[in-house]
């Protein structure tokens, strides 16, 4: 496998992971709880959801042929909590995912060598792909954060649980090498 291969498998598998964590708070909510904001000035977990999947439809959306800035976004329009119910909100979700996945895994190694263009301002496919990272891991990091402060002590974390760091390793270990 070459390394351009092994970096579309490693990149795919990643933001899968990062959809994975998104997927596992949603489910956890209340349809309330996707429309709360700490202030006015503050983002709600829908209104987060919306803008993440805007971004997602313009930047992949003929990715590799037109500006990812398509003049349909109303990026501004993401900005405002609109979405009312649970439902809307995990639609708005998958769809956002599905187009990015999908052109994710339309990629090609040759197409890795090119460029792309995102507000008139050309990116090579790589830095694309590496500034959409890191723009939906954040964005998904306070999804899980406003969920967790939420939820409380209801919360079900998505990780290591607190005080089982020693034991989740020797589990790991013990896996490896029953191998």
């Amino acid at each position: 496998m070459t390394v351009a291969q092994t970096y579309l498998n490693v990149v795919q598998k990643r933001l899968r992971s990062v959809k994975e964590l998104g997927d596992k708070t949603l489910d956890q909510l209340e349809e309330a709880q996707l429309h709360w904001a700490y202030n006015e000035d503050s983002n709600s977990i829908a209104v987060i959801v919306k803008h993440v999947s805007g971004n997602m439809i313009s930047r992949w959306t003929d990715f590799l042929t037109t500006d990812g800035e398509k003049a349909t976004r109303n990026r501004d329009d993401e900005f405002t909590d609109s979405l009312q119910t649970k439902e809307e909100v995990m639609t708005v979700w998958e769809k956002g995912w599905q187009v990015f996945l999908d052109a994710l895994q339309r990629l090609t190694e040759a197409d890795l060598q090119g460029f792309v263009t995102i507000r008139g301002e050309q990116h090579s496919v790589i830095d694309a792909i590496e500034r959409q990272m890191s723009h939906y891991s954040q964005h998904v990091g306070q999804i899980v954060y406003i969920a967790k402060q939420l939820k409380g002590s209801k919360w079900q974390t998505l990780s290591i649980p607190k005080g089982q760091s020693q034991a989740f390793t020797e589990s790991m270990l013990k896996n490896i090498n029953n191998k």
